[in-house]
């Protein structure tokens, strides 16, 4: 089978998960062959490993510098298994492949990941568990998804621990998913960790200060940890959602920086921030969020022999490189129609520009037999 090559540690999960789906090998040279440090990083060193362990007959091999390597993929098997994930990123950076890959395993995914669950670089658990989730059930993954906080834990030196459990599906389905209805209300949850307990309330203050001019149907949970449960290092944020009538939900958060950076920001500054990237987000509108379109592309195109749509808001360069690698592995290409409205069509002001995307999905199935 050739070998698809490409070069650079940049979007290095796109090409392993696409990799892993399409059974395709693929060769990453030149990976930061220029900078101080080269080669890969530790976290990529170990999202590999998790790679390793969620499949049967995975060949990884790295040169000696760690700026080549060469990925042969296994079969995925799923199955219960714990990682200790490394403290250069959180747990979010994991856990968006493991959803990805998740359905289509021989077994039923079952995984306790332990390490950073609130950071500003990454997606925060909340975050994964408001959006994606949700997502994912639309695509007719099986309704006893879990996704579970049990210790949370802010950079730098984490202590946190969730509990993901995810079925195993034969086919996804086809989605068409155009209209984006009306906001009807706004949920969240604010966190602190290690802090005065009055953070949570002071970020929840913030934020409906920004809100309340909006919409009335607004609720923010609280969530103030002690002891063990609020990992190693002091942190706090807050995640928001805004849901629609047509079961749209689009999301945004913010965290605080870990002490050692030195960029203190009060809770006020924070709560209002999240709020205001929430308008945004908003505003840029589609069916999907703008940090959850990377999936929907990727399973539109794993879906069935089918054309399905989506309204997208303006997509993101990340979103756009993953669409490239698609063709590239699965050889789906997207029409993409430019969609802007005016006035008050389909319910509401929608905003800016979005984009629809239309595809027809491979018709990627489940070929493990189910293990009893």
């Amino acid at each position: 089978m050739s070998v698809l090559e490409y070069e650079g540690s940049n979007f290095l999960r796109q090409r392993l998960i696409l990799s892993t789906l399409s059974g395709k090998p693929v060769k990453i040279k030149k990976i930061r062959s220029s900078h101080e440090n080269p080669g890969l990083h530790e976290f990529e060193a170990n999202l590999l490993s998790l790679l390793d362990r969620l499949t049967n007959g995975t060949k990884i091999d790295i040169s000696v510098t760690g700026t080549t390597l060469l990925y042969r993929p296994g079969i995925l098997i799923g199955g219960t298994l714990d990682h200790d994930c490394n403290l250069e990123r959180s747990i979010g950076y994991y856990l968006e492949v493991i959803i990805c890959l998740a359905p289509f395993c021989k077994q039923a995914v079952s995984c306790t990941l332990t390490g950073i669950t609130n950071d500003h670089a990454d997606p925060t658990v909340d975050f994964l568990k408001g959006t994606n989730l949700p997502l994912m059930k639309l695509f007719g993954v099986g309704d006893d998804l879990e996704l579970k906080i049990n210790k949370r834990g802010t950079s730098p030196s984490g202590g946190g621990e969730i509990y993901f459990h995810c079925p195993r599906v034969n086919k996804l389905r086809t989605l068409n998913f155009t209209e984006p209805g009306k906001i009807k209300n706004i949920r969240g949850v604010a966190y602190a960790t290690r802090v005065s307990p009055q953070m949570p309330n002071r970020l929840v203050t913030s934020a409906r200060g920004v809100l309340n001019g909006f919409i009335p149907d607004i609720y923010i949970n609280t969530d103030h940890l002690k002891g063990a449960q609020s990992g190693k290092s002091p942190g706090f944020g807050i995640c928001l959602e805004a849901r629609s009538t047509k079961d749209v939900i689009l999301s945004a958060e913010c965290n605080s920086l870990p002490k050692s950076e030195n960029a203190s920001v009060d809770p006020e500054e924070l709560g209002k921030r999240a709020a205001c990237a929430l308008l945004e987000e908003i505003h840029s509108g589609g069916c999907v969020g703008s940090s959850s379109q990377y999936l929907a592309a990727l399973f539109m195109a794993l879906g069935e022999q089918d054309v399905g749509k989506v309204l997208f808001g303006p997509l993101t360069p990340y979103t756009i490189e993953f669409l490239r690698h698609i063709r590239d592995f699965l050889q789906v290409t997207f029409k993409l129609e430019a969609k802007t409205y005016s006035g008050d069509q389909m319910g509401q002001n929608i905003g800016s520009s979005k984009v629809l995307l239309t595809c027809v999905g491979v018709g990627f199935s489940n070929m493990s037999k189910t293990i009893r």
